[in-house]
């Protein structure tokens, strides 16, 4: 039994569950509870993770494991998984798409957390709007290639852009960002109906 340090709002925990989910793992990982805040340590996730962030995994013999990069790689050596290619040009696509992905859950967090976690004085709009910029930058390449993705999440960078498709949607309603990118919401509209993404979304 895995025990995962876990919140429900989180698109790096959400991508741990949509992996451990295809690999048929979900019902092995016991969630337990957190408060994860860039300011308000949670002392809790500390046990597993020193910098005190979800998600942070620990193994049945013990093994503390974080982040969510590590995490789902585990996982899937773990099960025999396919979600990581091995072995040439598909292999180095889809590391390229998972940084991108973790590039765009980034972005989306820090513009989150200038918001939600800055006092209104404090509140620097350059850079919310310089996060923001690496939103549109990432949809805009995502949109050159969205007609050529898998329609399921059977790839880590694939599933990575959908859980940062899926938390802007979550937080960021207002951006609208299928109006001006249409390839990516068609592939998006079916890539979000798979199981594993179904049963992850984030909620409050």
């Amino acid at each position: 039994m895995f025990k995962l340090y876990y919140a429900s709002t989180s698109p790096y925990v959400r991508k741990v569950m949509v992996v451990a989910h295809c690999l048929g793992l979900d019902g092995q990982i016991e969630r337990l509870d957190s408060t994860a805040h860039p300011v308000n340590r949670d002392e809790r996730i500390a046990v597993f993770n020193p910098l005190a962030k979800v998600p942070a995994l620990q193994t049945a013999d013990g093994l503390s494991l974080y982040d969510s990069r590590v995490i789902c790689e585990y996982l899937n050596d773990h099960a025999g998984g396919t979600l990581f290619p091995q072995h040439g040009q598909r292999r180095w696509v889809s590391l390229t798409r998972h940084a991108l992905g973790d590039g765009l859950l980034d972005a989306t967090l820090l513009a989150r957390y200038e918001t939600i976690a800055r006092p209104p004085d404090k509140q620097w709009d350059r850079w919310l709007d310089g996060q923001l910029t690496k939103v549109r930058a990432v949809l805009a390449d995502v949109e050159t290639h969205a007609a050529q993705f898998s329609r399921t999440p059977d790839d880590i960078g694939l599933i990575t852009l959908g859980c940062g498709l899926g938390y802007l949607d979550f937080r960021f309603p207002h951006l609208d960002w299928r109006a001006a990118h249409p390839a990516t919401a068609d592939w998006f509209a079916a890539f979000d109906q798979h199981p594993a993404m179904r049963a992850t979304r984030p909620f409050e």
